[in-house]
């Protein structure tokens, strides 16, 4: 029994200046499935990505398998380092295949459904953030987010490359940007220096039922004042944020081994919808 890969279609080129393509799982000529690579640049290098892999016909026979390795050869050919593949929460065999092909989960998505705003803990308040300290803020996430892109299983140069993508891009117009939540949290006391930040896009995309999702872009506490609540109060306030912008669906990514956050969700009621795997090419 032969099993290969052929096109499905031409290849096209995607809105980031990459490349994507849709191929065919085929035996001994006879369609059993399919799959999608994407390369997508990163700092002058390329990344691929395995999606849409489905066997339709001889499940448990190794397909799936064979489909996952051709397309990694494909995306070496393109030219990519490593590649990652979203596998939805719902789909345990594929995590496991993943996992023996030697792919480690870095990030989990999450979301939930919002449905009366929640009450704030007595004490710390939240107000618009500065924004002379918004450049600021964003440089120093995307230093840490470089070392938990690391420590998740990139390279220092991919660590970079990633995080150097521009969030602040998504801030045209600062703390004035439509359509954004940033508030700072401080004490009771009245202090200078903030407890921690959040930034929310209000409206990042539409889910398939045409409501609204909004996400939580960058939260982070001050390393002086974490262990006391406040990423929940801020977790808390996004909610009620959201709910007083008319959107009942928020969602965030988490690094997989980041524990307490793991935990901090999971206590608020957020569910995990799919988890990012990936490997070195």
């Amino acid at each position: 029994m032969t099993t290969t890969l052929r096109p499905e279609g031409p290849e096209t080129p995607t809105a980031a200046g990459g490349r994507t393509r849709r191929w065919r799982i085929l035996s001994n000529g006879h369609p059993v499935g399919g799959l999608r690579t994407t390369a997508t640049p990163h700092g002058g290098r390329l990344w691929g990505e395995i999606s849409e892999l489905e066997v339709t016909d001889g499940r448990g026979r190794g397909r799936g398998t064979f489909g996952a390795l051709a397309a990694e050869e494909v995306l070496r050919h393109w030219g990519c380092v490593r590649v990652d593949v979203r596998i939805p929460e719902s789909a345990p065999i594929a995590r496991a295949l993943a996992a023996a092909l030697g792919y480690a989960e870095r990030m989990r998505t999450l979301t939930k459904r919002l449905t009366d705003a929640p009450a704030l803990p007595a004490g710390p308040t939240a107000r618009p953030m500065d924004a002379a300290a918004l450049q600021d803020w964003l440089d120093g996430g995307a230093e840490r987010f470089a070392r938990a892109l690391v420590a998740s299983g990139l390279t220092e140069e991919q660590a970079h490359a990633k995080s150097g993508g521009g969030r602040q891009n998504l801030l045209p117009q600062g703390v004035q940007t439509p359509g954004v939540v940033l508030r700072s949290l401080y004490g009771a006391d009245g202090g200078p220096e903030p407890y921690g930040s959040i930034w929310v896009a209000l409206h990042l995309r539409d889910l398939p039922d045409g409501e609204p999702l909004a996400w939580v872009m960058v939260v982070e506490v001050s390393p002086a004042h974490r262990g006391r609540g406040h990423g929940r109060t801020l977790m808390l306030l996004a909610e009620r944020e959201c709910l007083a912008a008319g959107v009942r669906n928020l969602g965030l990514n988490v690094f997989a081994d980041n524990a307490v956050a793991v935990r901090l969700y999971d206590s608020l009621g957020y569910s995990v919808t799919d988890r990012l795997y990936g490997k070195a090419l």
